[in-house]
């Protein structure tokens, strides 16, 4: 007898880039679907589109900006830039620093870097590092300063480097992307785990438990309750009450009472006033 055939786990995979930190979205999707594995696919910060529109992942927590085509886009949230320097250097007597504070400094400015400058603070290095971890190298080693979202500064942490919050440095923000045309169940109820739908508002493929019945006997109760009000209102329901037998001028046996045989029922005997005692 042959053996059942046992159908594959499903799968979810999902990109993030270097700094995303997918931890509580990740839990929340293991409640609610622990059917589904969640696969975390690290990508680097230009792949992001890349990886998806060629099916290597069904959705990613990807860093803007990044190529649209075909792609559906929701922004997150905004990471806030700090000044990466070394361990001694002047800038970490102060709790934050603006641009204008970086105008003597060589500022790097690796590859993979996403910020929307309008214009680079500093002085320009050499050479663009390949990678923001190069360029931490090239910070601890006394080359420059870097700016970086502070998910990345966190990310690349170390002993002999540290950072400063920029003031009035563009913003790094965050999104969760998909390929629009491979929008499935499970991608909505990724898009709602992020967005902080509760499990009974998914919009993806969990039901929603079913509305509870109305026991039987309530709707009658309603009714009554109703028919209650009605009647102390004044109101008479059409059935409630026998219409009364109209009267007919000259026919007074439409309203002398019959007795149980059928008969017309003898009047009752009047009882006059008692005589005198003995009269008897």
């Amino acid at each position: 007898m042959p053996e059942p055939v046992v159908p594959a786990p499903q799968v979810f995979r999902l990109a993030i880039v270097p700094g995303v930190t997918p931890g509580k979205w990740v839990g929340t999707w293991r409640e609610r679907l622990p059917d589904v594995a969640l696969e975390l696919v690290h990508v680097t910060a230009l792949d992001g589109g890349d990886i998806l529109r060629s099916g290597a992942a069904d959705a990613g927590l990807v860093r803007l900006p990044v190529d649209r085509a075909e792609l559906s886009i929701i922004p997150l949230y905004t990471e806030v830039p700090v000044v990466v320097v070394p361990a001694d250097h002047e800038i970490t007597a102060f709790a934050d620093v603006a641009v204008a504070d970086l105008a003597d400094e060589i500022v790097l400015h690796p590859l993979d870097d996403l910020l929307g400058w309008d214009r680079l603070p500093g002085k320009p290095a050499a050479e663009r590092p390949a990678t923001t971890g190069d360029a931490v190298e090239l910070v601890a080693a006394g080359i420059g300063v870097l700016v970086v979202p502070q998910s990345l500064a966190r990310l690349h942490h170390r002993r002999d480097v540290t950072y400063r919050p920029l003031t009035d440095g563009p913003g790094s923000q965050v999104a969760l992307a998909w390929v629009e045309e491979r929008t499935t169940d499970l991608v909505e109820e990724l898009v709602g785990i992020v967005r902080g739908r509760t499990a009974r508002s998914s919009r993806g493929r969990v039901p929603r438990p079913p509305e509870p019945e109305v026991a039987q006997g309530t709707a009658g109760a309603k009714g009554g309750a109703k028919g209650a009000a009605g009647s102390k209102a004044g109101g008479v329901k059409s059935g409630d009450r026998r219409k009364p037998t109209p009267r007919v001028p000259g026919d007074e046996r439409a309203r002398s009472p019959r007795g149980a045989s059928g008969g017309r029922a003898k009047p009752a005997a009047r009882r006059g006033k008692p005589g005198p005692r003995g009269s008897r």
